[in-house]
């Protein structure tokens, strides 16, 4: 594809997406990061983790996009006595023939929820690895394909809060993003409070994008440039969540038990380009992958007691790497 066409292309489908942003706006007061976050994980293929309190609207702005998009959609209310089956499916027994039947589960869908997923046991969060990571389902014996485009957005409550259950690192893992929701400003929550109290109903989404243009944009951002020099950046990123000292960053000698897989380096290239594409540029610069660094490597950089116990945080540890290494 030349560079004219691709910039034809992206023009085109990123004012579809910048559409598709408007039209979730138009119910959900404020929360334009998280939305952004959600697009970019729909633009990618790369699922989304929401941590937030109740009540700060993470499930509208999911049910939302759903709405907005032709495409099926499936909620699973994760609770402490769900099992794996609840999620997955299973295989029912028909004495009139003597058969099994499979009933497949809500994850066989192609937009997922799956809310307040903390809430259940490590067995049934675990359910969910192989359709997220392999794109499939097995169900006994089977083993049956998802549909594109598939994504799991899910929500979780903080871990501090009761009757949570930490999510295994497996699991975590293959969140492309974390997002961490925060109360609305003051004027936000005057307008959420407006509109909820008021007589004037909530519109109603309407569809404005197609599955088919999902992966035609998809197509588009795998096409979005990136320097050598600016790849090579980001893998320093990365590693330097590993070995901090390999880049000269004073202050986090024993501050990290565990940094970010080769996967967050894959995840942070492909966030990078859709950051570009929602900016309407073909091509990827360090200012993307700043901006998308925090929620790809919060959930997957694990802080040592030693850290915690000095008060430091994902966000710190991140926001000190990203303030060293060198930039292009």
């Amino acid at each position: 594809m030349s560079a004219p066409q691709l910039d034809e292309q992206i023009r085109t489908h990123a004012q579809l997406c910048g559409n598709l942003r408007d039209e979730v706006g138009r119910v959900l007061v404020g929360q334009e990061h998280m939305v952004s976050r959600l697009l970019i994980g729909l633009l990618t293929g790369g699922h989304v983790l929401l941590e937030g309190l109740p009540g700060l609207a993470k499930t509208l702005a999911i049910r939302s996009l759903a709405t907005a998009i032709d495409t099926g959609f499936s909620r699973i209310q994760f609770t402490p006595d769900m099992l794996p089956a609840d999620v997955i499916g299973t295989e029912i027994y028909n004495p009139r023939d003597a058969s099994w039947v499979v009933r497949r589960g809500p994850i066989f869908s192609n937009l997922i929820l799956a809310d307040e997923i903390n809430r259940a046991p490590a067995k049934v969060q675990a359910a969910l690895l192989e359709a997220m990571q392999e794109r499939q389902g097995t169900i006994g014996v089977e083993t049956f394909s998802l549909e594109e485009p598939f994504l799991v957005l899910a929500t979780q409550n903080p871990v501090e809060q009761e009757g949570t259950y930490p999510l295994p690192e497996a699991q975590v893992d293959r969140f492309m993003l974390k997002v961490v929701v925060d109360y609305p400003t003051k004027e936000e929550e005057r307008r959420v409070v407006e509109r909820m109290a008021g007589s004037v109903p909530i519109p109603e989404i309407r569809r404005v994008m197609t599955p088919q243009q999902i992966l035609s944009a998809r197509g588009v951002v795998d096409q979005i440039w990136i320097d050598d020099k600016v790849r090579d950046y980001l893998v320093d990123v990365v590693r330097a969540t590993r070995n901090p000292q390999e880049y000269g960053i004073a202050g986090l000698q024993g501050m990290i038990d565990t940094g970010a897989s080769p996967r967050a380096s894959i995840s942070l290239m492909k966030g990078a380009r859709a950051h570009a594409f929602l900016q309407s540029r073909s091509y990827v610069t360090p200012h993307d992958v700043k901006s998308m660094a925090p929620e790809i490597l919060r959930h997957r950089v694990i802080l040592s007691y030693e850290a915690e116990a000095e008060g430091r945080s994902n966000d710190d540890v991140i926001q000190q790497i990203l303030d060293n290494v060198a930039v292009p």
